[in-house]
Order: structure tokens, then sequence, then C-alpha cells
């Protein structure tokens, strides 16, 4: 996560004063980050003026959307827990948040391993192929049935169910 943290005031009084900052960092190290980027606007501003103000003007995060005026230190500590999850749960997380399936980051990544299953370059026949192998045991269906089931309408009818997501090459499965 990468966060560009604009001085307010001297945003307000026509400069852009701020920088890239890298998510996480330790937090001491953030309060003076900030600390100087302020101090830069009031330099640039001829020491007028209160710098006391912050905003987040852009940022670079493939899981949330980062809002402007929240507090740095919030997104300073999703980042930092989310550092420890690899990328399935990162992706898993990211398709929660933007498929509006959970309310918030900290429930994404509280659920994600429970509710989100991802079959990786699969088709929606693949995952009907899947499905119907356990559910049903083969050696019981006769081969004039078993060689003509339809698993590319199977898997039609199981994504139309809602259930299914297909982002890239990946189907995501929302289990809930």
């Amino acid at each position: 996560m990468r966060v560009y943290i604009t001085d307010l005031e001297a945003y307000n009084n026509g400069y852009l004063v701020g920088r890239w900052v890298d998510l996480p960092m330790n937090d001491d190290l953030l309060a003076e980050c900030v600390e100087n980027i302020l101090q830069e606007g009031r330099d640039t501003c001829n020491h007028q003026h209160f710098h006391e103000e912050y905003f987040i003007t852009d940022f670079e995060c493939e899981y949330m959307t980062i809002e402007e005026y929240s507090p740095l230190g919030k997104y300073n500590h999703i980042a930092e827990d989310m550092e420890g999850i690899d990328e399935d749960g990162v992706k898993a997380i990211k398709f929660l948040m933007e498929n509006n399936l959970v309310k918030d980051i900290f429930e994404a990544m509280k659920t994600y391993e429970d509710s989100v299953r991802i079959y990786e370059n699969q088709s929606m026949e693949d995952i009907a192929y899947d499905y119907i192998q356990e559910c049903y045991s083969f050696e019981n269906i006769p081969d004039i049935i078993a060689n003509n089931i339809d698993y590319e309408k199977i898997g039609r009818d199981l994504e139309i169910e809602g259930s299914y997501y297909k982002i890239d090459n990946d189907i995501y499965e929302y289990i809930g």
C-alpha cells in the first residue's frame, strides 16, 4: 500500500506539498514523516498559516479504496495486517471488497478464508465437472447418462445461481 500525503493548508493556498509513503511503517516514523511534510508546507508558504492537517491525494492499493480524509494510522495498521496474508488471500479479500460482500476491510480479513474459494485458470465447465464428481458416484450412473452430461450448461446454471464470479482467468466461489 502506498499513499500520497499532502499538506492541506499548503494545498488550499495553491501549493502541492507532499510525498509518497509506503505502508506499513513504524507509527513513530509515520508521525515523523507527516510532520516533515507539514514542515515542508510551512517552509513553502513562508511560515504563513497553520499547517496541522494533511490528506491523502492519491494511493496505490490492490485490495481496497483509500479515502482521502481517513486517518493514516488506520491504513498503516491495515497494511501491517495484510503483510501476513498470502497472494490468494489478498485476491480473496479484494474479491470480497470489490463485490460488496462484506461491510469493510476488517470483515474481509476476518472471513476470507472461510467465505471464498478460488479456482485458478478454470472454466465454469470445469467447476460443473468437479461438482458432479463430488456429489454423485459415477460408478452408479450408467455410461449412456454419464457420457451425455452437459457440463457447460450445468456450469452456466451454477454461475446464474450467483455464487460464482468469473474474474480474469479465475473463478471465485462465494460461500458466505
